[in-house]
Protein backbone atom coordinates (compact mmCIF):
# COMPACT_ATOMS: atom_id res chain seq x y z
CA UNK A 1 0.00 0.00 0.00
CA UNK A 2 1.23 3.23 -0.82
CA UNK A 3 1.93 6.05 1.74
CA UNK A 4 -0.98 8.22 0.36
CA UNK A 5 -3.08 6.18 0.42
CA UNK A 6 -2.09 4.48 4.38
CA UNK A 7 -2.92 8.01 5.32
CA UNK A 8 -6.35 8.31 3.32
CA UNK A 9 -6.93 5.04 5.02
CA UNK A 10 -6.25 6.47 8.94
CA UNK A 11 -8.31 9.66 7.90
CA UNK A 12 -11.21 7.97 6.97
CA UNK A 13 -10.91 5.77 10.14
CA UNK A 14 -10.32 9.14 12.41
CA UNK A 15 -13.55 10.52 11.03
CA UNK A 16 -15.75 7.83 11.43
CA UNK A 17 -14.25 7.62 14.98
CA UNK A 18 -15.19 11.26 15.20
CA UNK A 19 -18.58 10.36 13.81
CA UNK A 20 -19.42 7.28 15.90
CA UNK A 21 -18.61 9.38 19.29
CA UNK A 22 -20.61 12.10 18.44
CA UNK A 23 -23.86 9.41 18.04
CA UNK A 24 -22.94 8.16 21.38
CA UNK A 25 -23.58 11.20 22.85
CA UNK A 26 -24.56 8.31 26.36
CA UNK A 27 -21.03 7.23 26.58
CA UNK A 28 -19.42 9.74 29.21
CA UNK A 29 -15.38 10.78 28.73
CA UNK A 30 -15.30 9.47 31.95
CA UNK A 31 -16.25 5.87 30.87
CA UNK A 32 -13.97 6.33 27.58
CA UNK A 33 -10.95 7.17 29.87
CA UNK A 34 -11.50 4.31 32.30
CA UNK A 35 -12.08 1.54 29.86
CA UNK A 36 -10.05 3.00 26.75
CA UNK A 37 -7.05 5.43 28.52
CA UNK A 38 -8.51 8.30 26.02
CA UNK A 39 -11.30 10.47 25.86
CA UNK A 40 -12.85 12.97 23.67
CA UNK A 41 -10.82 15.80 25.10
CA UNK A 42 -7.66 14.01 24.00
CA UNK A 43 -8.84 13.65 20.59
CA UNK A 44 -9.21 17.34 20.75
CA UNK A 45 -5.74 17.84 22.52
CA UNK A 46 -3.90 14.92 19.74
CA UNK A 47 -5.82 17.16 16.68
CA UNK A 48 -4.19 20.06 17.93
CA UNK A 49 -1.34 18.47 18.87
CA UNK A 50 -1.34 17.36 14.46
CA UNK A 51 -2.21 20.79 13.47
CA UNK A 52 0.40 22.55 15.73
CA UNK A 53 3.35 20.25 14.09
CA UNK A 54 2.32 21.36 10.94
CA UNK A 55 2.02 25.22 11.71
CA UNK A 56 -1.55 25.37 11.63
CA UNK A 57 -3.08 27.74 14.57
CA UNK A 58 -5.91 26.14 16.10
CA UNK A 59 -6.59 27.15 19.82
CA UNK A 60 -7.49 23.88 22.00
CA UNK A 61 -11.05 25.18 22.12
CA UNK A 62 -11.57 24.97 18.19
CA UNK A 63 -9.88 21.51 18.26
CA UNK A 64 -11.59 20.17 20.84
CA UNK A 65 -15.28 21.45 18.98
CA UNK A 66 -14.20 20.10 15.94
CA UNK A 67 -14.34 16.51 17.93
CA UNK A 68 -17.73 17.39 19.77
CA UNK A 69 -19.16 18.94 16.97
CA UNK A 70 -20.45 21.65 19.02
CA UNK A 71 -18.76 24.07 21.83
CA UNK A 72 -17.94 22.09 24.67
CA UNK A 73 -19.83 23.96 27.04
CA UNK A 74 -22.96 23.42 24.91
CA UNK A 75 -21.72 19.33 24.51
CA UNK A 76 -21.90 19.63 28.59
CA UNK A 77 -24.84 21.08 29.13
CA UNK A 78 -26.97 18.55 26.89
CA UNK A 79 -25.05 14.97 27.46
CA UNK A 80 -22.87 15.31 30.29
CA UNK A 81 -24.53 13.75 33.65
Amino acid sequence: MDKQTEIELEAAAFRRLVAHLRERNDVQNIDLMNLAGFCRNCLGKWYGAAAAERGIELDPQQAREHIYGMPYDEWKAKYQR
